[in-house]
């Protein structure tokens, strides 16, 4: 469960982080860095491709920034992952909704721009 995001810092389960992160089966994956900074390919989420969630929520920053490139979402797809895609803040409102709904849900959040 994410208890809090502001812009720069998430807490999940009780635990702060303060940089962008991925939420695979329950554990989160920290300091997570992509290939391009505000562009998500499929090599940053293999491992969330490779434990096979229901949902994929990703957090694109306060702002909006971060682009999921088209390849993600064609494999995704071809893999019957259902991608949803949103400004952090509400993102992980999608996520706590999907959890809390007994979704297999994956999460890879930018928490700054």
């Amino acid at each position: 469960m994410i208890e809090a995001y502001f812009f720069g810092s998430m807490t999940v389960n009780g635990k702060k982080y303060n940089a962008d992160l991925k939420i695979i089966d329950g554990s989160v994956v920290s300091n997570w860095w992509r290939k391009e900074g505000h562009k998500l390919h499929l090599e940053d989420i293999a491992d969330v491709v490779a434990a096979k969630p229901e949902v994929l929520v990703v957090g694109t920053g306060a702002s909006g920034l971060m682009v999921v490139e088209p390849d993600v979402k064609a494999i995704l797809a071809e893999k019957g992952i259902s991608l949803v895609v949103e400004k952090t803040d509400i993102a992980v409102e999608s996520f706590n909704k999907f959890l809390k709904a007994g979704k297999r849900v994956a999460g890879a959040f930018h928490l700054t721009c």
